[in-house]
C-alpha cells in the first residue's frame, strides 16, 4: 500500500487503522504550511502487510491511499492478510481451507484423529514467515501430512520437512495457518514440540484443536491438555446451517 504525497493532507486519519502500526506521520521535506500540508503520512513498506484495512477503512478524504501493483513474493503478504484476496490453489478468499470446523458434514477427522490448526501472528503482532516454516519444521517430528488445500502449504518446497521457499521468509503476514492431524495419543509431543519452538519465535500462535465427542459427550483432548498445563480459551466458533451430513459412516 502507498501514499500519494501530492494528495495527503496529514490529517492522521489512516494512522490508527493500521493493524501493524507502518504508517506514521512526519515532516514533508518542504513544509507547505501555507495550505496546511506541513505533515505526511508515510507506510513503511517492509512493516506493511497488504491487508488493505487502510484503504478500505479510514475514509481518506483525498483519496490519497493507493495500492501499488504486487509482485511475487510480496503477493503472498496480501494472500495471508487480506480476506478479500483469492487463493490460486483453493479459490477460496483469505487463509481459508475446508475448514475443520465442518467435521460434522465433511466427518474428515475419524474417531482417535484430532485436527490441528496452528495459527501464528494476530493483527496489531503479525508474523514473518520464517516464524512460520520454525513451527512447521518443528511439527514434523510427528511426521504429519499439511492440509493440500492450504495456501500456506503450497508455499512450502519441502512439505515433509516444513521448509518454505527462501525468498518468502521475510515477509510480513497478519497471520498464517498451519493445518494437519495427528492421533489422540501423540498430543502430549505436539504439545512439547510447540512448547520448545515457542522461545525461538519472534510473534504469537495459538492452537486449535478439533476432533470427534466421546459417547458421553466429553472431549477426548482435554485430559492432555490439562495434563499439559494448557489454557483453553472459553470461547469458540460455530457454523450454523452447514446442512444435513453427507457423510455415511462405515459399519
Amino acid at each position: 500500500m502507498l501514499i500519494d504525497a501530492e494528495k495527503c493532507i496529514g490529517c492522521g486519519n489512516c494512522v490508527a487503522y493500521c493493524p501493524v502500526e507502518a504508517i506514521s506521520l512526519s515532516k514533508r521535506p518542504e513544509p507547505q504550511s501555507a495550505k496546511g500540508k506541513d505533515r505526511l503520512a508515510v507506510i513503511d513498506l517492509e512493516e506493511c502487510a497488504e491487508c488493505g484495512v487502510c484503504l478500505r477503512s479510514a475514509k481518506c478524504p483525498t483519496d490519497a491511499i493507493y495500492q501499488q501493483p504486487l509482485v511475487y513474493p510480496r503477493t503472498v503478504r496480501s494472500l495471508m492478510s487480506d480476506v478479500l484476496t483469492i487463493a490460486e490453489e483453493s479459490q477460496i478468499s483469505g487463509r481459508g481451507t475446508e475448514e475443520m470446523k465442518t467435521n460434522e458434514v465433511t466427518g474428515r477427522f475419524k474417531p482417535g484423529i484430532v485436527g490441528v490448526a496452528i495459527e501464528v501472528g494476530r493483527p496489531i503482532t503479525g508474523t514473518r514467515m520464517v516464524d512460520v516454516q520454525k513451527i512447521a519444521m518443528a511439527v514434523c517430528a510427528l511426521n504429519v501430512d499439511f492440509e493440500s488445500c492450504n495456501p500456506v502449504t503450497s508455499m512450502m518446497t519441502d512439505p515433509r520437512r516444513g521448509k518454505f521457499r527462501d525468498d518468502l521468509l521475510n515477509e510480513k503476514v497478519l497471520s498464517a495457518i498451519l493445518e494437519f492431524a495427528v492421533k489422540l495419543e501423540q498430543l502430549p509431543e505436539l504439545f512439547s514440540i510447540l512448547k520448545k519452538v515457542e522461545k525461538e519465535i519472534d510473534s504469537v500462535f495459538s492452537l486449535d484443536l478439533a476432533c470427534r465427542l466421546d459417547a458421553d459427550g466429553s472431549n477426548p483432548t482435554r485430559p492432555y491438555i490439562a495434563d499439559a498445563g494448557l489454557w483453553v480459551a472459553p470461547n469458540g466458533k460455530t457454523n450454523v446451517g452447514l446442512g444435513r451430513p453427507l457423510l455415511v459412516e462405515d459399519e
